[in-house]
């Protein structure tokens, strides 16, 4: 059997980059895209074959890069939608260009790469989408509302998603991870509002911005690790030998815990709620 062929936005950095390294080191074949073909020097050293792609372009503009990559092999066994980045604003301060550029790059770009991959894999009756979701799927706060809402969005997606194709034979699943040290909060990728109000900075807003600075680097998770897991598990290999690819891939402890607790607050909103929210139905005899 053929090793399996990838398909990897932003492969430049992060996630992306470590995805692809770890891939063709366990003999993967590894279609590496990204905004600038020299930002992919050194996947393209470890074996990938790369592209430039741009995931905010138009869908045609995707369709025919995906088509070219395609024709490399023949086929695309596993699609990885990776690249995204935080926007760090309170609701009111991030400018409708600022909010729909992230929701653009977070959540349409991973549409339209997924609908320009979909159709070679309906036809080879097999294939993986993976789409990043974030402990942010499950947490919203003050300074990231807008990130939290496209990872939201993700999440929803995949799980809508992954009963749309499976008669096609088409697993997905969306990663979740926690604080990892993937370059993610760095200045420059950490992209700021360009206005800020000082009431906001003496509020939780100023304090959730300090601590996202204070942060970076420091995270818990260990990229090199949580892509080694990424890998066995979209390809039922190595950790993931014998079990099937879940609907969520949620990666580290601080993610683990962060989840456990808005489940039991919200089971805990429930009951609270329970008498007055079912309230609102017809009687039963209606």
């Amino acid at each position: 059997m053929s090793p399996p062929v990838w398909f990897i936005t932003a492969a430049s950095s992060g996630f992306g980059k470590e995805i692809a390294l770890n891939a063709l080191k366990k003999g993967d074949r590894v279609i590496a895209t990204g905004r600038s073909l020299s930002k992919l020097a050194e996947v393209k050293e470890a074996g990938a074959k790369t592209y430039a792609l741009d995931v905010t372009s138009d869908l045609n503009t995707i369709k025919k890069i995906v088509a070219e990559a395609h024709a490399k092999y023949g086929r695309l066994d596993i699609l990885v939608n990776s690249a995204g980045y935080i926007l760090e604003a309170a609701i009111e301060e991030a400018s409708p260009k600022e909010s729909f550029d992230v929701f653009n790059t977070n959540v349409f770009g991973t549409l339209n790469v997924t609908r320009a991959v979909l159709p070679y894999m309906r036809t080879q009756r097999s294939g993986v989408i993976a789409l990043f979701g974030s402990l942010g799927s499950w947490t919203g706060g003050p300074a990231f509302g807008l990130y939290a809402g496209t990872k939201w969005a993700c999440s929803g997606l995949a799980e809508s998603l992954k009963p749309e194709v499976a008669p096609f034979g088409i697993d997905v699943t969306v990663i979740e991870p926690g604080y990892f040290r993937s370059g993610f909060l760095n200045p420059g990728a950490r992209i700021l509002s360009a206005e800020r109000i000082q009431e906001y900075e003496e509020s939780a807003v100023g304090y959730v911005r300090g601590m996202l600075q204070e942060t970076d680097g420091k995270q818990p998770g260990d990229v090199k690790k949580g892509c080694d897991v990424i890998v066995d598990v979209l390809t039922k290999r190595g950790v993931a030998e014998g079990r099937e690819i879940p609907l969520r891939l949620v990666l580290g402890t601080d993610c683990q815990a962060a989840i456990r607790e808005k489940l039991e607050s919200t089971a805990k909103l429930l009951d609270d709620w329970q008498e007055i929210g079912a309230s609102t139905d017809y009687p039963k005899e209606s």
